[in-house]
């Protein structure tokens, strides 16, 4: 059953992303709650944070750009937003600085902050404007905006801006901007126990040179060549990716896609010795590393939507096992890695994507501190997974009370 929404009657006030997304989640009907959005602008238009409600159910809706415009004049009308899941008397008030933008576009924090007595207020940030004047008044400070073309010119902003932050901040502008894929595969080159594939930026015309042959992918991969991995640099769960194994692939590849650059990285067979694909979300808090999901599926392109897992008890089966077994078992083993890979990319908070090879080796596809983590799974279908969840969010909030200026 769907528990019912309950509209904020504060100002400044929002549902947030968390209600509304397992409110979608469960397959319930958005258009309800949206005609109530709707209705309360008609009553009250200078509420902003009824647009900015209503801009996330678009974006939930797949609706993107009624979804900017809305969240564009509820930024224009003001900048700060509070939780209405926050705790009237909470152990820690924290203020995330997020930017505008889509739902990946900054680290989905109302999420971790489940069940807990930390409030949170969100504050977005634009090019050219200032740090907020009340930010001493907070208990901590963390940079949600996430990396991107788009998101760079805001961090550097930011870095400049928190160099003397007056509280404790988490997750540094500086190196947000580092978890690029080339950046991130720079900065693990030669990290003992982990290996992350460069990723190269080509554009179309080299890509059609290299179809040619009047390019070589070991000029721009040496000393690999086919099969190569290929995707649009700005595109996500796995929109685009595709395996080439030889350059007559390239054109009907390049046929299929509109974006101007793309990435490319050497293939790496990671298949265990059933010949499943075994992917794992992997969150590094404060170099702790916590078992999110375990997708396992045929085709090595692996998301855990398309991995088959509702419904597979085999599978479901082996990710409980992974959840239970995980700090003796695959924590143990990576543990020396993720601490290498904490103090090379020195985040508070970090999301891995990550493989384990025949030989122990880490395999990383991605680090991120935007991808989403959640509690959301039908417990029904995924009853092991809420405790591991829990456990999760657990950790982040020890964390922030950890960090933060005062204690409970």
């Amino acid at each position: 059953m769907t528990n019912p929404i309950t509209l904020p009657t504060a100002a400044n006030t929002l549902i947030g992303l968390a209600p509304l997304t397992a409110y979608a989640f469960t397959g319930a009907d958005l258009g309800s709650i949206g005609q109530q959005l709707m209705d309360r602008i008609q009553q009250d238009p200078e509420n902003a944070a009824i647009k900015m409600d209503l801009a996330t159910l678009f974006f939930l809706a797949h609706e993107h750009d009624a979804a900017l415009e809305l969240q564009a004049a509820a930024i224009a009308q003001q900048q700060r937003y509070h939780l209405a899941s926050s705790p009237p008397s909470p152990s820690l008030r924290i203020l995330a600085l997020v930017g505008a933008g889509d739902l990946m576009d900054n680290t989905p924090l109302e999420f971790l902050l489940e069940g807990s007595t930390i409030a949170m207020d969100l504050h977005f940030m634009q090019l050219g404007a200032p740090l907020p004047q009340d930010l001493a008044s907070y208990d901590l400070a963390l940079v949600a905006v996430g990396e991107s073309d788009r998101n760079q010119p805001l961090l550097r902003q930011l870095d400049e801006q928190l160099r003397d932050c007056p509280i404790p901040l988490l997750n540094k502008p500086s190196q947000i901007m580092q978890t690029t894929r080339e950046d991130a595969a720079a900065a693990l080159r030669q990290t003992p126990g982990v290996d992350m594939p460069e990723s190269v930026r080509v554009d179309r015309t080299q890509l059609q040179q290299l179809a040619t042959g009047a390019l070589q992918v070991t000029e721009f991969l040496h000393p690999h060549d086919f099969p190569i991995i290929i995707r649009p640099v700005h595109s996500h769960a796995g929109h685009g990716l595709a395996r080439l194994d030889q350059a007559t692939e390239i054109p009907p590849y390049l046929a299929e896609q509109d974006a101007t650059q793309f990435y490319i990285s050497r293939f790496v067979d990671y298949s265990s010795e059933d010949g499943q694909f075994r992917k794992y979300r992997i969150a590094l808090i404060d170099g702790e590393p916590l078992i999110c999901h375990l997708a396992i599926s045929s085709h090595w392109i692996v998301h855990y939507l398309n991995a088959d897992m509702v419904g597979n008890a085999d599978k479901c089966a082996e990710e409980a096992a992974s959840m239970k077994s995980f700090s003796s078992g695959f924590g143990v083993r990576q543990q020396q890695a993720c601490a290498h890979i904490r103090h090379r990319l020195n985040l508070d908070y970090l999301i891995l994507d990550c493989a384990e090879l025949a030989d122990g080796t880490l395999l990383i596809f991605e680090v991120d501190t935007s991808a989403i983590v959640h509690a959301m799974d039908p417990v029904d279908t995924f009853p092991y997974k809420r405790p591991q969840m829990e456990k999760t969010f657990a950790a982040f909030q020890s964390m922030l009370m950890r960090y933060g200026k005062v204690t409970a």
